[in-house]
């Protein structure tokens, strides 16, 4: 099941890359619902919310590290819980997108954009990134579950 999720998801970010590079890039905004949701193509040199701009060799091997923390929990610990397995696939598959993109363009490529009208916008950010918000969200899931249940017995 992790492996499909991760095979999945990294498919998904890179299509929509791919995509985002090959016809946004040339367009450069399509606007879904206006002054609300765009697609608009942007070339990130840092991490989340644009923060640690040209770190692009630190924010590599931190990814790297972080995955291989990962990776070996999942296999040498085996988490009998199926939502934690599911968590960090969706984190592994998002990690693995973004780092892609910085190892192939020293970039990450985002093109997903939401603001209010022209009062707030929310950084641009792509399917890499929405999956491991995901799999960060249920990862806290899971750490509430566990601590309720720790406390019950």
């Amino acid at each position: 099941m992790e492996i499909s999720i991760i095979i999945f998801g990294v498919l998904l970010d890179r299509l929509t890359k791919y995509w985002s590079v090959n016809i946004l890039s040339k367009i450069g905004e399509i606007k879904i619902i206006d002054k609300f949701f765009s697609f608009y193509y942007l070339e990130n040199t840092g991490a989340a919310f644009g923060i640690m701009k040209n770190k692009i060799y630190f924010l590599s091997i931190v990814t790297v590290l972080v995955l291989g923390g990962i990776i070996y929990y999942l296999l040498f610990k085996r988490p009998k819980d199926k939502l934690i397995r599911i968590s960090l696939s969706l984190i592994i598959a998002g990690a693995i997108g973004n780092l892609v993109d910085r190892v192939l363009y020293k970039y990450v490529i985002d093109f997903i954009l939401l603001h209010f009208k022209d009062v707030y916008y929310f950084p641009v950010f792509n399917v890499a990134d929405i999956l491991v918000c995901i799999g960060t969200f249920l990862l806290i899931i899971f750490l509430i579950k566990e601590d309720k249940d720790e406390g019950t017995k």
